[in-house]
């Protein structure tokens, strides 16, 4: 479901899972490999990537369907992810390659930054056109991570953003044709892999204690 490498000081993190849907064993899989980076010391940072149309379409609402009595237990799981790329000791880039949706609209939000691909995907929160609403957890991590006017539009619209549009409303960072993205990426996480990990982690838990309080805590408030 995923691949790990490294390129230089930057450890790659591909998603390569159809639409990269958060079932339990990808979230597993995301998690072991998340700690095999920590484990590595040393200069670094890390870059996730989907792989063709898609970077991440978010919650596995399939396998949520067949199991609906480990609802709780599953968002725990999810809030857990986005908690610990908050808090992980290094700089991180989301190279957007394609649709970033829902829950992965909110992983790459988990970044430092991210760089989205311009002639194809979109970001998008599409919660209130399914009839959900966001967690406690999610409301706090896309309202801490987005300027206030386009968290609004974002979750109580559904708009979907092309990279101009994200660009433009503060959603990323940087927009970059497709065989452009994943090299723009590595190459602003290369350049601030350099800094102490432990320094990152500490002033980025501090700027976001309520987003992490919130998805540290329980999963549905």
């Amino acid at each position: 479901m995923i691949e790990l490498r490294r390129d230089g000081d930057v450890h790659v993190l591909r998603f390569d899972a159809g639409e990269n849907r958060f079932g339990p064993d990808f979230l597993g899989e995301v998690q072991d490999a998340l700690d095999q980076v920590v484990k590595g010391g040393g200069p670094g940072a890390l870059v996730t990537v989907g792989t063709g149309k898609f970077y991440s379409n978010g919650l596995d609402l399939d396998w949520l369907g067949a199991n609906q009595d480990r609802f709780e237990e599953y968002i725990g799981q999810v809030h857990a992810l986005y908690a610990r790329l908050l808090s992980l000791p290094m700089p991180t880039v989301a190279a957007l390659n394609g649709h970033a949706f829902a829950g992965g609209g909110m992983l790459a939000l988990a970044h430092d930054f991210a760089v989205m691909r311009t002639d194809r995907g979109y970001f998008c929160l599409p919660e209130v056109d399914l009839g959900m609403s966001f967690t406690p957890g999610m409301n706090a991590l896309i309202t801490s991570r987005l300027p206030k006017a386009t968290a609004h539009e974002a979750m109580l619209t559904g708009r979907r953003y092309t990279a101009e549009q994200a660009l433009a409303a503060g959603i990323v960072q940087r927009a970059a044709a497709e065989d452009e993205v994943l090299p723009a990426a590595v190459e602003h996480a290369a350049s601030q892999a350099g800094k102490d990990g432990a320094v990152v982690a500490k002033i980025r838990t501090a700027l976001y204690r309520p987003a992490l309080d919130a998805l540290n805590g329980p999963a549905l408030g």
